[in-house]
């Protein structure tokens, strides 16, 4: 009776195992229908003609800028703004003391003070000088006083009168040199050119500063110009008024300039001339970096949305579709950016078809609807 049992449960469960396999043969035999995407667009990439361009390097400046620099020699007493600031013009921005300019300035209207009484007494012996002579006058008329009395009462007039003329002109020239002083004595404040902001400032308070040294800079509002140094093969390719891409330090998508001017003078070191190109202010500040790219031709190449292209790091991909609709995740290596578009460099050959929009919603092994 127990034997007969135990052969009912081994046969049980051999009939289990065998059903049990048979039907992980069969999930083997019928693989699970991948998972429809849907709001995917499709579309087909073909080789095309792509416009190839020259780079070309430039430096980002000021179209309105002006370098304050110190005009007399002291030290920075005062300085009122930093790199940044906004001013408008005739603002004061700092102030340098210079002892002796100033010293020169007292000086110079001490001179004045003196040579105005030097002339007032000047004035008065030559009023005294010209009654004297005019009282001899009328004598020496009525022979009341000899010739010699009234030549030498004549000459003390004429010495009056020449001695007021040089009191006269020592005054114009001390109040020339006043003036002057005054202008030097005004060179101590630091006065901002015209409006815009403040960039580059070379100095602190208590700096010693001399004639001609830089203490900073103001730049306008009247935007930015990239120059950059193009080869002498584009001279005749290169025009004001032409519309270029350029790409600023810090953008991450290209934007339209304009060139405004053509220096045609040739390096001749380089072999290059000057190219001043009209760029957005927006961020902008001088001295920072930039490109301009000008077509030189055209090779043929693919071109992608700039939407396909799927950023993984440092990886660029692109879902591509197969002849039976399932999407597949591909590797490709991505060139420049022509407007909206991507160069394709490797990875995709003529007449594949891509996701160009909805990528965000591939699924690698996924079917396209």
């Amino acid at each position: 009776m127990l034997r007969s049992g135990v052969m009912n449960v081994v046969l049980l469960a051999g009939m289990l195992m065998s059903t049990s396999g048979c039907t992980k043969e069969h999930d083997r035999a019928v693989p699970a229908a991948p998972a429809v995407v849907k709001g995917l667009v499709v579309d087909t990439v073909h080789v095309q003609d792509v416009s190839e361009r020259l780079e070309m390097v430039g430096t980002v400046k000021a179209v309105n800028s002006s370098v304050i620099a110190a005009r007399v020699a002291g030290t920075v007493t005062a300085l009122m703004v930093k790199e940044g600031d906004r001013v408008r013009k005739g603002q004061v921005l700092g102030s340098i003391e210079a002892v002796e300019t100033l010293a020169s300035a007292a000086a110079a209207q001490a001179g004045v003070e003196e040579a105005r009484r030097a002339l007032d007494e000047a004035l008065s012996r030559r009023k005294l000088a010209d009654a004297t002579f005019q009282r001899y006058s009328r004598l020496f008329s009525e022979q009341a006083v000899t010739r010699q009395e009234y030549e030498t009462r004549q000459s003390e007039q004429e010495i009056a009168a020449q001695g007021v003329s040089r009191a006269e002109s020592r005054l114009v020239q001390a109040r020339e040199s006043a003036r002057a002083a005054v202008t030097v004595a005004a060179y101590t404040k630091m006065i901002a050119p015209l409006a815009g902001m403040i960039t580059n400032k070379a100095i602190d308070r208590g700096a010693t500063v001399f004639p001609g040294m830089p203490l900073m800079t103001v730049e306008g509002e009247g935007g930015f110009l990239l120059e950059v140094q193009a080869p002498e093969t584009l001279k005749g390719q290169i025009s004001t008024g032409k519309t270029i891409e350029v790409v600023m330090d810090g953008m991450t998508a290209p934007e339209t300039g304009r060139v405004v001017e053509i220096v045609p003078t040739i390096d001749p070191a380089s072999r290059t001339f000057t190219v001043k190109v009209a760029v957005a202010g927006r961020g902008l500040r001088s001295g920072s970096y930039g490109k301009a790219f000008v077509p030189v031709g055209s090779v043929k190449g693919i071109v992608v949305p700039k939407k396909a292209l799927v950023e993984r790091g440092a990886l660029n991909l692109v879902w591509v579709v197969d002849p039976q609709n399932i999407i597949r995740m591909r590797l490709v290596k991505a060139g420049r950016q022509i407007g909206e578009q991507i160069e394709i460099l490797a990875g995709l050959s003529d007449g594949e078809r891509i996701v160009v929009s909805g990528a965000e919603k591939a699924s690698d092994g996924g079917k396209v609807e």
